[in-house]
C-alpha cells in the first residue's frame, strides 16, 4: 500500500525538456526586448538629429536682432515672429515672394511634367517589347550613377547654345530628365498593372494611349505621387543648378535668394534675421508635401515590401 502510494505520488519537478523550453523562451523574450530597445534608441537619436536644426530655426525666427545674438540658441527672447515675417515679405519690394513663387513654379510644374514622363516611360519599358529594350533601360540606369553636379557644366554649355540661360527654361528643361523616376515607374508598373487587364482592354478594342490614360495611369497613382514627391524635393533643394544657370535675381528660387542674402551678412548683420526667417518659411512647403502625400508613398513602400 505504501509502495503504491509512493509510486503514484505527483512529481514536483518539471521535466528537463519543459525547463529547457521555458529558458529558451525567456532568452528570446529578453533578446527581443533588447533589440527593440536598440532600435528605439537609434530612432530617437535620428529624430533628435533631424529635428534639432528645425527647432533652432523656430526659436531663432521669433527673436529680434539683439536677442538673436544675446540669448541662447534654444531660448526664447522677445516674440517677434510676425514682425520678422512681415519684414521678409516686404523687403526689397517683396523679392522673397517672387523667389518663393519661382520655387513653386520650378518644383510643382517641373516635377509634375517630369513625373508624367517618368511614369509613361516606365510603363512602356514594362509592358512593351521592342528591340534593344534592356540595353536602353541599362543606359537609363547608368544615368542614376552620374552625380548631378558633374553634368552641370555640360548642361550650361548646352543651355548657352540653345539660348535659354538665365530664363525659366534653364531649370525647367533639365528637371524633365529623371532616370531614377523611370526605374521606379517600371517597378511600380510590374506590381500594379496586371498584363491580363491590358489584354482584356485590347480585346474590347481600346487603343494603347487610351489604355494608358484610363487603366495604367489610375493604377499607377501611388507611383505618380511617390516619384512626384522625390522630384519635388530634389527640385526645391536644387541650389547648384540655379547658381550656374541664373544671374537675374528676379528668376532666383528661394534657396539661391537666401544664399545671396546670407553672403552679405558680414557687412550687413541685419540680414541674419531675414535669412533665418526666410529659411523657416522655405521649409514649410516640404513639410506640407510630405504630410499631404504620405499615404501614397507609404502605400507604395508597403507594396514594394510585400511584393
Amino acid at each position: 500500500m505504501s509502495t503504491l502510494t509512493q509510486d503514484t505520488a505527483p512529481t514536483t519537478q518539471p521535466p528537463a525538456a519543459v525547463r529547457s523550453t521555458a529558458a529558451t523562451r525567456r532568452r528570446r523574450s529578453s533578446g527581443a526586448l533588447l533589440s527593440k530597445g536598440v532600435v528605439n534608441g537609434v530612432l530617437i537619436v535620428a529624430a533628435f538629429y533631424t529635428l534639432m536644426p528645425i527647432s533652432w530655426l523656430l526659436f531663432a525666427a521669433t527673436k529680434n536682432h539683439r536677442d538673436l545674438f544675446a540669448t541662447s540658441g534654444f531660448a526664447f527672447g522677445d516674440f517677434n515672429l510676425f514682425a520678422n515675417l512681415e519684414r521678409v515679405f516686404t523687403f526689397n519690394d517683396g523679392i522673397y515672394l517672387r523667389w518663393f513663387g519661382n520655387s513653386i513654379l520650378y518644383s510643382v510644374v517641373g516635377s509634375a511634367v517630369s513625373t508624367f514622363i517618368c511614369v509613361a516611360t516606365g510603363y512602356a519599358f514594362d509592358k512593351y517589347d521592342f528591340r534593344g529594350k534592356e540595353k536602353l533601360f541599362g543606359l537609363v540606369l547608368g544615368g542614376v550613377l552620374v552625380p548631378t553636379t558633374v553634368i552641370q557644366l555640360p548642361m550650361y554649355l548646352l543651355a548657352t547654345k540653345a539660348g535659354v540661360v538665365n530664363t525659366y527654361w534653364a531649370l525647367l528643361l533639365p528637371a524633365l530628365v529623371n532616370p531614377f523616376g523611370v526605374y521606379l515607374a517600371r517597378v511600380f508598373s510590374e506590381g500594379y498593372v496586371p498584363g491580363e487587364v491590358l489584354e482584356a482592354a485590347r480585346v474590347d478594342g481600346a487603343g494603347e494611349v487610351r489604355m494608358f490614360a484610363r487603366i495604367g495611369l489610375p493604377m499607377l497613382a501611388p507611383a505618380f505621387m511617390t516619384i512626384f514627391l522625390f522630384s519635388f524635393t530634389a527640385s526645391w533643394n536644387n541650389f547648384f543648378g540655379a547658381l550656374v544657370m541664373l544671374n537675374d535675381e528676379q528668376l532666383y528660387p528661394v534657396n539661391l535668394g537666401l544664399f545671396m542674402w546670407n553672403s552679405v551678412t558680414q557687412q550687413q548683420p541685419e540680414f541674419y534675421s531675414l535669412v533665418i526667417t526666410g529659411s523657416l518659411v522655405a521649409v514649410v512647403p516640404l513639410i506640407v508635401a510630405f504630410v499631404c502625400l504620405q499615404r501614397f508613398w507609404r502605400s507604395g513602400l508597403t507594396a514594394g515590401a510585400v511584393k
